[in-house]
């Protein structure tokens, strides 16, 4: 019988030597990569963004190349051209699928592959810094917020309600349009739209970090901290902060593909990234000729399929980051 137990311990203590003890990170890692779907978001994005990043360096076409067909010879023709569309010469510019254009031309006559590479990169890029912006700002402000309270607090939420008040797409088409009266180029449109976005989004942020930030300051490791002395903004910035990255890695997560979303809308509408930039939402923009929509799938279709799987990849990672960073997850 005691050889028994004594076996049954040695056992025991080797499959206690035998496992490997995993940070809070790794457990996360772990958590996430168990879900399917998770992964396979991951597995879009970065094909999406190789694809962006790596694609216009490989394409043969230039972003504002034109081709045409010679209404005479029945041949392609291939323009170096930056500013002028096609449609404007009175030419039939819509080359269809071919070997030498996957996805055919666009009604300008740009080959719409290469358009989607760059296309996509603005409308990442913008979904990124949008949400880098929004972050930044709603996190300082939730931070200040829930730490200080009182006045402090009621001042910052009564500004959380007033930008959360603030109809978005009237206001959007109010500035693109002081914006042109202004003059301000195309190029230099891109970075005030990611601007105004970011500063118009960081009230749900700040909201929430707030509400984390009043249900730590009030544990043991924060009255341990005040004791010290230290600096409140150390205190904020290297105790509560950091408390709060789950949720802070949730909200962009979930945020980027909203914003996306939101480009796509504002360019559709004719106030986001201005022509002859292109974006996924400014390509679908020519859904509104009929003709188009109608005869010329591969024009708008494309652009379509790659918002759709790009919004739908970020919010399948969002979950599962939500579902990684909740201890109470098992599986």
């Amino acid at each position: 019988m005691e050889d028994l137990q004594e076996r049954n311990q040695l056992e025991q203590d080797e499959f206690e030597q035998n496992q490997v003890i995993l940070t809070p990170g790794q457990l996360v890692a772990k958590r996430f990569f168990r879900n399917k779907l998770a992964c396979v978001g991951l597995g879009i994005i970065i094909v999406m963004i190789l694809f962006c990043a790596i694609g216009p360096f490989i394409s043969p076409y230039g972003e504002y190349e034109i081709f045409y067909i010679n209404s005479t010879t029945g041949e392609e023709v291939r323009m170096k051209e930056d500013s002028v569309g096609g449609s404007d010469m009175g030419i039939n510019v819509k080359a269809p699928i071919s070997s030498a254009h996957w996805l055919g031309t666009d009604a300008d006559g740009r080959d719409v592959m290469t358009r989607l590479m760059y296309g996509g990169r603005i409308s990442l890029f913008v979904g990124i810094i949008v949400v880098a912006i929004e972050l930044v700002i709603g996190v300082l402000m939730g931070g200040i917020a829930g730490y200080y309270g009182g006045a402090v607090d009621m001042i910052i939420m009564r500004l959380v309600e007033i930008f959360n008040s603030i109809p978005f797409i009237p206001l959007m088409l109010i500035i693109s349009s002081v914006l042109f009266a202004s003059g301000v180029k195309p190029q230099h449109k891109i970075f005030w739209i990611m601007g105004i976005m970011g500063v118009l989004y960081w009230a749900g942020v700040a909201r929430l970090v707030r509400g984390q930030i009043l249900s730590l300051r009030e544990l043991e490791y924060m009255q341990a901290a005040e004791a010290t002395g230290i600096r409140t903004s150390k205190k904020i910035l290297k105790h509560l902060i950091p408390n709060v990255m789950p949720i802070i890695i949730l909200i962009a997560t979930m945020d980027i593909g909203g914003v996306i979303l939101t480009e796509s809308v504002l360019s559709y509408l004719g106030v986001g990234i201005a022509w002859p930039f292109a974006s996924w939402g400014n390509m679908v923009d020519v859904v509104k000729q009929s003709v188009i929509l109608k005869n010329y799938i591969n024009i708008w279709l494309p652009p379509g399929i790659c918002i759709l799987l790009t919004v739908l990849a970020w919010n399948f990672i969002g979950d599962g980051m939500r579902d990684a960073f909740d201890p109470r997850m098992k599986r």
